[in-house]
């Protein structure tokens, strides 16, 4: 057994959670070379296999079909055999069926609805709900490194749209803030509101601007079309989360946008930052100041081959996103996305080692489907209804 598998055995006995103390230990964890970091995680892997694999019935079938138990994992290699689920099944009527933990168990559920209008629900148990807090908050704290200011939240309040999974990442940044105010409601954004609320917190607080990249583009127009100066501060963050692709097709130009909102704002293109996640996950993949953006060190992300997808593509070519995500007791987090991804292969000028990935697309086929899209659509079809001519 390895120092991490006793470690781990030994943190269980004590009545520890191992995968807290991982999360606990980020900032050091990151500088481990990868070789540690894969040794690290493939223990976090196999010990959530492993109690999966005991615990639910249904993936203990599929596992015996493919002919995979713990034996079969003995390097970060290996974690491939694991079976996955594919991310559509969150849809599925029977999705309850996924569940590790009895239903009685779960303590909460988060919504995220594509274009078909069908929820992908994830359920969470006590624990794996708190592991879901700490995983957020040390990325939080590791990648943008702010303890105080005030942000403005371009989207939804909890109260509004309580079930929405990006309302609620958006939310839990204000644990780490002094104020913030929500700009969305109704439906309706006024851009005139959220500049005045700048003004009013120039002098006062670090301002901090929060939202999904269509809305913070949208301010931003706005702004440029009105020559209006809003400079803000030197450890401001402009923080996007929830897709680039608008529910019409359009795809924002993400090192466009960077050069835009930099300029806009007067800051520097490392304060503008994107984060990636999933609704089905318990994880954000943030990006730095160099726009690397980087996998949780406890996480494991494998690119597959898109036509053979139980072969992994070579590093720095794209292919569909496999998440290992151990932090899951409520149901396996060996989930086959529908994203397409490339590795860098380069090191990071950041100094943080392990995993980075570049996000690109969808793919092919997938359903058209985030938080984002289906706020932009909300917000688009209640401006048609504004302007439409009543007959009669």
């Amino acid at each position: 057994m390895s120092t991490y598998g006793e470690f781990f055995e030994k943190s269980v006995k004590m009545g520890m959670d191992p995968v807290g103390s991982v999360i606990a230990s980020i900032k050091s964890i990151y500088q481990l070379p990868d070789e540690s970091q894969n040794e690290m995680k493939l223990e976090l892997i196999k010990h959530s296999f492993q109690y999966h694999y005991t615990h639910n019935a249904l993936y203990n079938k599929i596992c015996e079909e493919k002919g995979v138990t713990l034996t079969n994992l003995q390097s970060i290699e290996d974690v491939t055999l694991i079976p996955t689920i594919g991310i559509g099944k969150f849809k599925d009527v029977n999705a309850h069926l996924l569940l590790t933990k009895p239903i009685y168990e779960v303590e909460h559920e988060l919504r995220s609805t594509g274009t078909s209008g069908i929820p992908s629900i994830s359920r969470r148990d006590e624990q794996t709900l708190t592991r879901s807090v700490l995983s957020i908050f040390s990325m939080f704290r590791e990648m943008f490194g702010f303890f105080g200011g005030a942000a403005i939240y371009l989207a939804p309040s909890a109260e509004e749209m309580p079930e929405m999974g990006l309302v609620k990442l958006i939310n839990m940044f204000s644990g780490l803030l002094d104020s913030n105010r929500f700009f969305i409601s109704g439906h309706a954004f006024d851009p005139e509101a959220v500049i005045q609320q700048l003004r009013d917190w120039q002098h006062v607080h670090t301002r901090h601007i929060i939202g999904p990249p269509f809305l913070v583009e949208r301010l931003a127009a706005y702004i440029e079309e009105h020559r209006i100066d809003i400079q803000l501060d030197k450890q401001s963050q402009v923080i996007t989360l929830g897709g680039w692709r608008s529910f019409t097709g359009r795809e924002i130009n993400r090192l466009e946008f960077y050069e835009q909102i930099a300029q806009v704002f007067g800051v520097r293109q490392g304060q503008v930052r994107d984060m990636f996640g999933l609704v089905e996950t318990n994880f954000m993949a943030i990006e730095c100041e160099h726009h690397a953006k980087h996998v949780p060190p406890w996480v494991h992300f494998s690119i597959r081959n898109l036509d053979k997808l139980e072969q992994e593509v070579a590093h720095g070519e794209p292919g569909r996103l496999v998440v290992y995500d151990p932090t899951s007791l409520s149901y396996p987090g060996f989930i086959m996305t529908d994203d397409l991804v490339y590795a860098d292969s380069n090191p990071c000028p950041c100094g943080r080692k392990g995993q980075v990935v570049n996000y690109m697309y969808r793919i092919k086929g997938a359903e058209v489907g985030c938080c984002a899209i289906n706020l932009e659509k909300f917000m688009s079809d209640r401006d048609a209804k504004i302007t439409q001519c009543p007959i009669g």
